[in-house]
């Protein structure tokens, strides 16, 4: 039965490195080896629906054409925006304008009021930390802009020049921030698109105003865009994968990401028409969306629009305008941080783009109660050692039992060794035996092992929730730990890690089989080593449950009266 059980943990740890592998093949562009998606029927190259919204058309112009007022203008692209390569410099007479509050900082450019650039104030950079963080970003290493226009005939777009207002920066003592751009007249069509920054937020205010100044009925739509390239944000560790990409939140499918790769093939899955939700792309710690208010029906898509560049969005009806008429409408442009309690506020599911992946409904609760520590303590790095004693003491009764069942193996060890010995030659002979000593000492060989399988689930709910915080990013602990969201420059952590991980380790029963005995200590060291790569805020995680594992075993053991000894491999 011993051996039953340290199969069962071998079995996990086996799973474990398969699922890591197969990560790490996602994380680098390939095909998944061991659980390759499904494939898809539905293809993420149209957004053709019924919901009234007419179909996406092929293309948005490149420039202002002279076409008739209705029709879709030509394009030789075949795809939403896909007119403006990575490296694509603004069109001649066109300006940039920088626009600032107190935790933003936007560049639009007046060729169609395009948001290219959005820093965060009270954000640094991870590889230079005097430079705010950027998400959105139009340069020669990113592109990542949101755009807007009207489709369905010779209509302002995203290509047109704009007449842009005077006001830049917040004054003191305001509380918002108002730019406007106004088109010129095309196909008889004004759009005037104003955007309004408020101060403390991340959201940003986007009025659409269409004026039909022509002499007959017209009936333009909306469209609003996200378009990034494929890359991974700089930086990010490949030792553990976060999702990069668009994702769209409905109510009726709720939350769903898209890979690039899937948008590459046409084989994207997503609900192509709503009447609520919102059109996101997400990476680690940020993320950008197109909000509308419910109600609004809309068609999403998602595209190819060039090698490498992607496009998420959303199309809505203006309905028919006569002449002299027009009609606003109004949405939002989110990019920020994934702070939790922020999103909320925002969108319902717009927390959603903090991925915690399949164990949401642990990870949300165990982010609650950390972020109330942290008021508490204002230190994250202890609020993370405190959460982690709460969960201790949370699961003590279970874990005594495991560490109790765990005390009395190591008893009957010695008795179990000298059987095995004198009965190699009799395998039947020796399992029958072996249940019967056991059995007399009332040790349940899995005893120690099944009450650990519960608390797996909530520990990696507790490693995504730090793992996704954006809040780790740059918060110091003490000393030399300036940013719990990076490796430790010194490898102090990690090597405290790997002590406690052996001390565990060791204050464990030794196997009878010598083969088990020298691989139970693979799995521990190997696991050290990755940690070297891995934040500080999760190896500090780590470090405080093997410290308070190592306490609970050690007290244990002396109440049952097994002293404490430490089991060392033996590789001659």
């Amino acid at each position: 039965m011993n051996d039953i059980r340290r199969t069962i943990l071998w079995v996990i740890f086996g799973f474990s490195m398969v699922l890591l592998w197969d990560q790490w093949q996602v994380h680098n562009g390939q095909k998944a080896t061991f659980f390759p998606a499904p494939a898809k029927t539905v293809s993420g190259g149209s957004t053709t629906g019924t919901t009234g919204v007419s179909s996406v058309p092929s293309a948005l112009p490149s420039a202002p054409s002279s076409g008739a007022a209705g029709a879709v203008p030509a394009s030789t692209t075949g795809a939403l925006g896909t007119q403006l390569p990575p490296t694509a410099a603004p069109q001649a007479g066109s300006k940039r304008v920088v626009v600032s509050t107190d935790v933003l900082r936007l560049t639009l450019d007046t060729e169609g009021g395009t948001v290219v650039r959005s820093e965060f104030v009270k954000h640094t950079d991870m590889t230079n930390k005097t430079q705010s963080f950027v998400l959105f970003d139009e340069s020669a290493n990113r592109f990542y802009v949101a755009q807007t226009g009207l489709i369905g005939g010779n209509f302002p777009n995203h290509k047109t020049a704009m007449a842009v207002s005077d006001q830049r920066d917040l004054t003191d003592g305001g509380k918002e921030l108002v730019v406007r751009f106004e088109s010129p007249e095309l196909g008889g069509v004004k759009l005037v698109k104003t955007y309004t920054l408020r101060r403390g937020a991340y959201d940003i205010g986007v009025k659409h105003e269409v004026i039909n100044n022509g002499t007959a009925p017209v009936s333009p739509q909306l469209y609003l865009q996200l378009v990034r390239d494929g890359n991974k944000p700089p930086g990010e560790s490949s030792f553990y994968s976060t999702f990069t990409g668009p994702a769209v939140y409905t109510e009726a499918k709720k939350f769903q990401k898209v890979e690039f790769s899937d948008i590459e093939k046409n084989k994207a899955e997503f609900e192509k028409q709503s009447g609520n939700g919102y059109v996101a792309i997400v990476q680690h710690y940020f993320a950008s969306a197109w909000l509308l208010a419910d109600g609004v029906a809309r068609d999403l898509f998602m595209r190819k629009v060039d090698t490498n560049m992607y496009a998420a969005g959303m199309i809505l009806s203006v309905g028919t305008l006569e002449p002299k008429a027009s009609k606003v409408v109004e949405s939002k442009l989110f990019t920020g941080p994934q702070e939790e309690k922020m999103l909320e506020t925002l969108a319902p599911g717009l927390e959603l783009v903090k991925d915690y992946g399949w164990l949401t409904i642990l990870a949300k609760p165990l982010y609650w109660l950390l972020a109330q520590i942290q008021v508490v303590l204002a230190n994250w790095g202890w609020s993370i050692m405190a959460l982690v004693l709460l969960i201790k003491i949370a699961f003590y009764w279970l874990n005594a039992k495991a560490y109790a069942s765990m005390a009395k193996m190591k008893a009957v060890n010695p008795r179990v060794m000298e059987m095995r010995e004198r009965l190699k030659d009799k395998p039947q002979e020796m399992q029958q035996e072996m249940m019967r000593i056991y059995r007399d000492e009332k040790v349940n060989p899995l005893g120690g092992c099944l009450p650990m399988l519960v608390q797996i689930p909530v520990f990696i709910a507790l490693y995504w929730v730090l793992l996704s915080s954006v809040e780790m990013r740059n918060a110091p602990w003490i000393l030399w730990i300036k940013d719990l969201s990076s490796p430790d420059p010194y490898y102090v952590l990690p090597l405290i890690m790997t002590l406690t991980t052996v001390v565990q380790t060791a204050l464990n029963p030794t196997p009878p089989d010598p083969l088990q005995a020298k691989m139970m200590w693979f799995m521990p060291l190997a696991f050290s080593v990755m940690f070297f790569f891995f934040p500080a805020g999760l190896v500090l995680y780590w470090i405080t449950n093997n410290v308070l594992s190592i306490a609970q075993q050690w007290m244990i053991n002396t109440r049952l009266g097994v002293p404490p000894e430490f089991n060392l491999p033996k590789f001659n």
